[in-house]
C-alpha cells in the first residue's frame, strides 16, 4: 500500500468514526429529550417513569379544580375514567381548560402527584387527541381484562 493510499483510508476512517460519534450522541440526546404520554391507569400501573419528564392524558374530572386565591397555583384531578391521578399547575392555564375536557400534561411524579410544567386543551367539542383516546381505550382493555368481562 502506497503512503499516499495510507494516507487516504485513515482520513476516511477519522471521518466515518467522527460521523458515527456525532449520530450516537445525536440519537442519545433524542432519547433523553423524549415525553411519552401515559394514562393515569398506566402511572398508578408503574409504567411512567419515576423521576422523568412525562406527559399525562387524560379528562379534567368534573368538580375537581381547586384554584389558589393568592397565586397562578392550580389543583385539578385528571382521570382515564377507570383511575385518576392528582396535578399541580402553577400558571396560565388554556382558556379552552375546563372540567369534561381532555387534557395533555407535561411534568413529572413528585409525591404521589403530578406536577405539571404545560398543560394544553383539547380545541373543540368533539376532538380528542389520538393519544388521549388511544390512552383511554387501553385502560379500559385493561380494565376488562381485570374484570374479566367481555
Amino acid at each position: 500500500m502506497t503512503p499516499t493510499r495510507k494516507r487516504r483510508l485513515i482520513v476516511i476512517s477519522l471521518v466515518l468514526a467522527a460521523v458515527a460519534i456525532a449520530a450516537g450522541l445525536t440519537v442519545l440526546a433524542l432519547q433523553q429529550n423524549m415525553t411519552y404520554l401515559f394514562s393515569p391507569s398506566e402511572v398508578e400501573a408503574g409504567h411512567a417513569p419515576a423521576s422523568a419528564r412525562f406527559r399525562l392524558g387524560g379528562v379534567v374530572l368534573e368538580h375537581s379544580i381547586k384554584r389558589a386565591s393568592d397565586s397562578l397555583k392550580v389543583d385539578f384531578v385528571v382521570t382515564d375514567r377507570f383511575k385518576d391521578m392528582p396535578v399541580e399547575y402553577t400558571g396560565i392555564l388554556p382558556d379552552l381548560f375546563r372540567e369534561g375536557q381532555s387534557i395533555v400534561a407535561t411534568g413529572a411524579l413528585q409525591d404521589g402527584h403530578f406536577v405539571a410544567t404545560e398543560v394544553l386543551a383539547k380545541h373543540d367539542e368533539t376532538y380528542m387527541p389520538k393519544e388521549v383516546a388511544d390512552a383511554i381505550a387501553k385502560a379500559k382493555q385493561a380494565h376488562k381484562a381485570k374484570d374479566g368481562s367481555p
